[in-house]
């Protein structure tokens, strides 16, 4: 059977809790997903009488981190008995923080409303059709076999299926001869004697493969390899064909543009990239965000930045972590500014409604966000989205745009956190090296059941089909822009100070900057409100 090796199976079952949160999704209001996922992300079943009760409330995430914190180790379904206490003891939460919104100059004119072209061309919202079946995990892995090897093949190298790979079948000559394969890399370790081992799998069966320490640059390709991704490989079998020693990699990668397609386009404007706003915690620089707020209504130069036309700006594009959100990790409550959900995204509303009409607002979900933990993410439920002014655009995580003919993936960026912990040379200092490597994979979460939780739909929609001309990220508040094969690679930081996660993590926000991109020509320069 495709993909059914022990190694695979097992590491799919370390990420089936998101069966329990697909099988409901198909069948609940976007509050109910929503509790039962952070339910499913603690661990926890939770009995359908107890999900009508905790509805019916309208239950807040203080009152769910409250239901959670009172469970003891034996709980595995969360009944009604457990959720009474909670609704016993529960107060009336406190009104958040009063942030000051910043007053529109009465003698600004913005009379132009928006009058730019924007299509989301994919994006998971409503299009969500997992239910939690074994099956669905082997179709996930086959469809992102599939279109990632296509890719490959299309690379022009004569691939060979697995099962094909038989010395006398092939007459091969000893040494002589390469072979080509394509597969999901299900198992990586290293040898007694320091050779890269790589083991892959297609449709027709896996194949061991090494990279002898010997051969440098190859080691060093070895080195970057991940699990579950898609690879090319060539080289020489061993003589019982059990065995293939590599002598190249290949990624599915970005295609090379040409000159033409890296000069002018025939549009005009600008678009503000942000991300990880972070409203709510006690960390929110509060004085740089409403400066950026009054910046986009009266313009004028931001110190050592020169200045800028807010005329020219069309797009505002939030990759994620819009609020600070409740319960993410232990003891955040000790953290926040404002410690209820609703009124964080009230506060959010707040501000952004203020922004003038010209420009178009585009907001992605992150892990922060009060959307189902799974990627992809869809967008914010609709009692939500109603706090905003209508002509917000809200979108999934990830998410394809096109801004005047600007094709753009915004994906928030969590996969990171596996590419740092994983690949050599991978720092957060430098966001972009990371997300290069999504570009180089053609894929934005090569790695599934590792940090990011992953549902199986019929389709994966983190593979990177067309290529962008610009790749969108936040997550790990920092900095950096590059281009990358055609592509403008953004990751946009943050506006939150330092936490105390991070500093006993000893991780450096670069925080209160906005990355300004002329959709002309791409060209990207960065404003800081510090």
């Amino acid at each position: 059977m495709v993909f059914s090796s022990r190694v695979f199976i097992w590491r799919i079952l370390i990420a089936c809790k998101v069966i329990i949160v697909c099988a409901i999704l198909m069948e609940n209001t976007d509050h109910a997903s929503f509790i039962v996922e952070q339910f499913a992300e603690a661990g926890y079943q939770i009995d359908p009488d107890a999900l009508t009760l905790l509805t019916e409330q309208d239950t807040s995430l203080s009152l769910i981190s409250q239901i959670l914190d009172s469970l003891d180790e034996s709980t595995l379904v969360v009944g009604p008995a457990q959720i009474d206490p909670a609704f016993n003891t529960r107060t009336t939460p406190q009104p958040g923080t009063e942030y000051p919104i910043v007053p529109r100059d009465p003698d600004y004119e913005d009379e132009d409303e928006w009058t730019g072209e924007l299509d989301v061309i994919s994006d998971i919202t409503d299009q969500s059709t997992c239910v939690g079946e074994y099956r669905e995990f082997v179709d996930f892995f086959r469809n992102r076999f599939s279109r990632l090897g296509d890719m490959l093949r299309n690379r022009g190298v004569g691939f060979r299926p697995i099962e094909s790979l038989n010395r006398r079948k092939l007459g091969l000559v000893e040494g002589r001869e390469e072979v080509s394969v394509i597969g999901m890399v299900s198992d990586l370790r290293t040898s007694k004697n320091g050779h890269k081992m790589i083991e892959i799998e297609d449709t027709t069966g896996s194949l061991r493969t090494m990279v002898l320490k010997n051969k440098h640059d190859i080691f060093e390709q070895g080195q970057k390899v991940m699990l579950d991704e898609v690879i090319g490989v060539t080289g020489n079998l061993s003589d019982d064909g059990n065995l293939l020693f590599i002598n190249s990699i290949m990624w599915p990668d970005m295609p090379l543009r040409t000159s033409s397609e890296l000069g002018e386009r025939n549009v005009s404007g600008k678009a503000v990239m942000i991300s990880d706003v972070h409203v709510g915690s006690d960390t929110f620089l509060e004085d740089q965000w409403l400066g950026f707020i009054d910046w986009l209504n009266h313009g004028g130069s931001v110190a050592g930045n020169g200045y800028v036309d807010v005329k020219d700006i069309r797009y505002l594009v939030v990759a994620g972590d819009l609020v600070d959100g409740i319960g993410i990790y232990p003891n955040q409550e000790e953290e926040l500014a404002i410690t209820d959900v609703y009124e964080q995204y009230k506060v959010a509303a707040d501000y952004f409604n203020q922004i003038p009409k010209h420009i178009k607002v585009i907001i992605s979900p992150g892990n922060h966000d009060a959307v189902r933990q799974a990627e992809p993410q869809p967008t914010f439920p609709e009692k939500i989205r109603k706090m905003f002014r209508p002509d917000v655009v809200f979108v999934g995580n990830p998410a394809v745009i096109s801004m005047d003919g600007v094709r753009t993936l915004v994906y928030h960026g969590r996969s990171i956190d596996d590419i740092v912990a994983n690949l050599p040379g991978m720092k957060y200092e430098d966001p972009t090296r990371p997300m290069i490597e999504m570009l180089r994979r053609r894929h934005l979460s090569p790695m599934y059941g590792s940090r990011v939780s992953i549902a199986p739909e019929k389709e994966d929609h983190l593979v990177i089909d067309k290529p962008p001309h610009i790749l969108h990220c936040g997550h790990v508040h920092t900095v950096g822009y590059t281009t990358y094969r055609g592509v403008t690679v953004i990751n946009s930081g943050t506006w939150q100070s330092q936490t105390e996660f991070q500093r006993r993590m000893n991780l450096k926000p670069d925080p209160a900057k906005a990355t300004i991109v002329d959709l002309a020509t791409l060209n990207t320069n960065i404003i800081s409100f510090q």
